[in-house]
């Protein structure tokens, strides 16, 4: 018996090996998609206090105005050079999918996705960004004593580095920190050559994230229940970070266009597609979707394949953010008089689709003519201005009809139309008071669809193809 037990034991070690190894690459043989639950911003930590519905809608707006001024930023530094602190095997018959949920229940931030990371994983919970192209987590590394003693700080979990066997940084000396992380604004300075390559994102409104860059092992779920270990995805490992931008996340999921983005390494690992479906901004923490990496065989959503319909994504033309190219806005079947410039990239304008703004924005030559029409289809309500919210137009709801109320239609180059539901852009900010959904942005400026005018949409971003796809659908 003694004489036969190392043969066990490597025999064990070997069926150990294979089953890992088939799980890794399951999804090279099995038809599935990876998703991941997607939680409204308010949805997540309960906060002590129920916000009401005009107090989560100023921090919406609040959010917004920082996100705006953001957008800017991001552009113009995009094409600034590089200094030692910026600011701010295809498998087309699978797919990952991750739960995806609206949460007016809880109070802030954007909408949030569990993910686990690292060898044992760690989970955390990640703000879902379409404007951000690093992933990041609340992080320590080579905190010896401190990381066994503090789980979390500041009430946040922290991913432990020195207690994962897949945690690798990448080196300050090597072209991918001097060079391919430029992008992600990594630090130009590098005391030795085994120094971490490190980075330093700060924000208009304050808010920061520093840390450094490693490569980690991501651990997600399937659409038939089995897991895929996606290995050396890039993350940074943040041991700083404050202010508004990140409150009650442990995180950021980078969902932008970019070399070393999430969404770029999932997509491309799953037929080169991600999608998602939001559901409405008010729903209540038990109502949810899913982030779709991959191709959606969901039985509804095969059902509306038919209907739905695609448009050109503009990747590359307003560098990170998912640009289209509208060319104009109508409302009750009359198109507007728009200058064709706030269209143009190139003059100044342009248009994205954006998950982490609430409201869509219009630059002021498109925002002035929309605000006009609308407002003439509820001119009869009496006009309210509640203290402290920065919209333009709120009435009252009394007596409201909402077939009264003209419908807007998006028009884009290639002939799609996308028609927003109403009550995405006649929004309730209060019981008995309904508000203009739309925000003014300074021209020369980039308008944006937000999140609100996108809800019950299902939306499909095929990187692959430079397609966006969407189709109105409930999201349940």
């Amino acid at each position: 018996m003694v004489k036969g037990r190392p043969c066990a034991i490597l025999l064990i070690i070997f069926l150990v090996l294979i089953i890992q190894c088939s799980t890794s690459a399951f999804a090279t043989s099995h038809s599935s998609s990876m998703r991941m639950e997607l939680i409204h911003r308010h949805a997540h930590h309960l906060s002590t206090r129920p916000k009401t519905q005009l107090e989560l809608i100023k921090d919406l707006l609040h959010s917004d105005i920082i996100r705006q001024k953001m957008i800017a930023h991001k552009r113009r530094i995009s094409l600034s050079p590089r200094r030692d602190a910026l600011e701010t095997t295809n498998t087309s018959s699978t797919a990952i999918e991750m739960p995806l949920s609206a949460g007016r229940d809880y109070g802030t931030g954007m909408y949030f996705v569990e993910f686990k990371v690292g060898t044992p994983a760690q989970k955390f919970t990640l703000v879902v960004d379409t404007g951000s192209e690093l992933t990041w987590v609340n992080c320590r590394y080579n905190c010896g004593a401190n990381c066994t003693t503090k789980g979390r700080l500041d009430k946040r979990r922290v991913f432990k580095g020195d207690f994962s066997s897949s945690f690798k940084t990448v080196p300050c000396f090597s072209q991918t920190c001097k060079i391919e992380f430029m992008n992600l604004f990594s630090l130009t300075r590098c005391p030795m050559p085994s120094t971490p390559c490190a980075y330093d994102f700060r924000y208009v409104d304050g808010s920061e994230a520093m840390g450094i860059f490693a490569k980690e092992t991501v651990t997600l779920g399937l659409t038939n229940g089995r897991k895929l270990r996606l290995k050396d995805v890039v993350i940074g490992c943040s041991d700083s970070f404050q202010g508004q931008s990140f409150v009650k996340a442990d995180g950021v999921m980078g969902l932008a266009y970019g070399k070393y983005t999430f969404a770029k390494r999932a997509s491309e690992f799953f037929d080169g597609k991600f999608s998602y479906c939001l559901v409405d901004h008010l729903s209540h923490k038990n109502v949810s979707n899913y982030i779709i990496f991959g191709s959606n065989n969901n039985e509804s959503s095969s059902s509306l394949s038919e209907k739905k319909r695609h448009t050109k994504l503009e990747l590359g033309l307003l560098s990170p953010f998912y640009a289209v190219n509208v060319i104009g806005i109508s409302i009750g079947g009359v198109m507007l008089k728009i200058p064709i410039q706030v269209w143009d990239a190139n003059s100044g304008g342009g248009t994205i689709v954006d998950s982490g703004s609430t409201l869509t924005s219009l630059a002021e030559p498109a925002y002035k003519p929309v605000m006009a029409a609308l407002q003439m289809s509820v001119s009869k309500f009496q006009r309210l201005m509640p203290k402290g919210l920065p919209i333009d137009y709120c009435f009252s709801s009394t007596g409201y009809d909402e077939k009264l109320v003209p419908s807007l239609v998006i028009h884009f180059a290639d002939g799609a139309r996308f028609e927003p539901h109403k009550k995405s852009y006649i929004i309730d900010v209060a019981d008995g008071v309904k508000c203009l959904g739309f925000v003014s942005v300074a021209w020369p400026g980039i308008s944006t669809i937000g999140n609100i005018m996108q809800q019950n949409y299902l939306w499909e971003f095929d990187l692959a193809q430079s397609k966006l796809g969407f189709v109105a659908s409930s999201c349940t």
